[in-house]
C-alpha cells in the first residue's frame, strides 16, 4: 500500500471514528451483573438505553460491553471503568451508563453492569 493510500485509510478510519454514535437502529441490549463480578445491588429507577452505533451495525458487529459502576448513596452514577468489550461498542454503553439513576441509599454501591449490543432486522 502506498504512503497515499495510507494515509487517506487513516483519514477516512478517523472520519468513521467521530461518527460512532449517530444512529440507533434497533438494540437489543440487557444490563445484568456480569458473571463472577459483584452484583449491583442497587435498584435503577430510570434506564437509558444505549445508541447501537451506524459504524458497528454496518459492519454488523456485535458484543458484550462489561462496565463496573459506582453509584453515590443519592443515586446518580459517579464513575464507570470499562472491563472489557469491543471499541466501536463501547462509548455507547458508557454514554448510556452515565444517565442512569438509581434509588438512593445509605452509601456509595459498586457493581459490573452488562450491555449486549445485537442489531435487530
Amino acid at each position: 500500500m502506498s504512503a497515499t493510500a495510507k494515509r487517506f485509510y487513516r483519514l477516512i478510519t478517523m472520519a468513521l471514528s467521530a461518527s460512532l454514535a449517530m444512529a440507533m437502529v434497533g438494540t437489543v441490549f440487557t444490563a445484568v451483573p456480569a458473571f463472577g463480578q459483584e452484583e449491583l445491588s442497587r435498584k435503577v429507577k430510570s434506564k437509558v438505553s444505549p445508541l447501537y452505533p451506524e459504524i458497528a451495525r454496518r459492519m454488523s458487529i456485535t458484543g458484550v460491553v462489561k462496565v463496573s459502576v459506582v453509584v453515590t448513596p443519592s443515586g446518580t452514577v459517579r464513575s464507570t471503568k470499562v472491563l472489557g468489550g469491543h471499541p466501536l461498542l463501547v462509548t455507547a454503553a458508557m454514554d448510556a451508563l452515565k444517565k442512569w439513576k438509581f434509588e438512593p441509599a445509605n452509601e456509595e454501591s459498586t457493581g459490573v453492569v452488562e450491555f449486549k449490543f445485537q442489531p435487530q432486522d
